[in-house]
Order: C-alpha cells, then structure tokens, then sequence
C-alpha cells in the first residue's frame, strides 16, 4: 500500500464531489511522477487504485478503460468511464487507432488514468499514449481485477473491484 493511499484513505470511502485542481489531487500525480523517474518508466507514472478514484471523483483526471468491449461488459466497468480498446478482436490484436481514439477521448495536456485487467496492458497503453504526445499519462496499478493468486484467480487480494471502489456491470 502506497503512502498516497494511507494518507488519503479518509477521502476514498465515499464519492468524491466534482471539484478539480485539489490539493489532493498534486500530491497523488507527484508521488507518481517521482516513482516513475525513479523506476524510468517511459509514461508519467503509476497510480494506486484507491488513488486513482479520488482523482477521477475529483474530476481532476479522465479515466480510460483499454480493455475490450466484451471484457467491460462482462467483467464489469468503471460508471462514467472512457473507453478506448489497446486491443481487440478474439486474437487480441493491437488496436492501430488506439492514440487516435484516445485524442477523442482526453486532450493531450489532461491527466489520463488508462485502466485494464491487471495493470500490463494499460502500461503498454500509456508508453504509446506518451509517445503520441500525451503528457500526463498514468497507469492504474492493479488493473479491474487485478493480480493472479495461488490459484490462478484474479480478484483476490488486489485490484479496482477488490478494493471496494465503485463498478457497474451489464
């Protein structure tokens, strides 16, 4: 667990109200950002689940779910969030349009939280959302589900679900 998430756990339990530019907002995307120079990852940084809500509640980021249309449907999504598939079809090829939907989706100046299943494709995501010109380009460690346990299960131990943060299912 991140310190960002200890120090904010107080503000994630309910829903963040509508606001933008908090306070809140430059210590969490800091955090990042000195993680990610740290680790020299080739996008803004990575984001904590829990840290991740209070940004998009805050309406200080937009949130963007990479994962397939069938795996939002099924598995479940984020209300409210974008979505734009790193990847597609039943071979799971590499979506070609993928920077250009997302310029459709988030200015390339806004914070972009990009969310998937556990945290890998969304890294990929967010290294050619960044090569594409995006500045503010943060992955969603966990992903939706997030990491494999013992068993081969997802779900168990961490992730946007696991968490208790707020998802919708069709």
């Amino acid at each position: 667990m991140t310190e960002a998430v200890i120090d904010l756990q107080d503000a994630v339990q309910a829903p963040p109200s509508l606001g933008g530019g908090s306070a809140v907002a430059s210590v969490i995307l800091e955090r990042a950002r000195q993680r990610a120079a740290a680790e020299q990852l080739p996008y803004a940084g990575s984001i904590a689940p829990r840290d991740a809500w209070t940004l998009f509640g805050n309406g200080d980021a937009v949130l963007v779910d990479v994962r397939s249309a069938e795996e939002r449907k099924f598995v479940g999504q984020v209300p409210e969030s974008k979505h734009v598939a790193w990847m597609t079809g039943l071979s799971l090829s590499r979506n070609p349009r993928f920077t250009k939907e997302l310029e459709g989706k988030a200015g390339k100046d806004d914070v972009v939280l990009l969310l998937c299943r556990s945290g890998k494709r969304s890294a990929a995501a967010a290294e050619a959302a960044t090569k594409a010109g995006f500045r503010n380009v943060f992955n969603i460690l966990e992903g939706f589900e997030g990491d494999l346990d013992e068993q081969q299960r997802r779900g168990a131990f961490n992730g946007w679900r696991h968490a208790g943060l707020p998802w919708i299912q069709d």
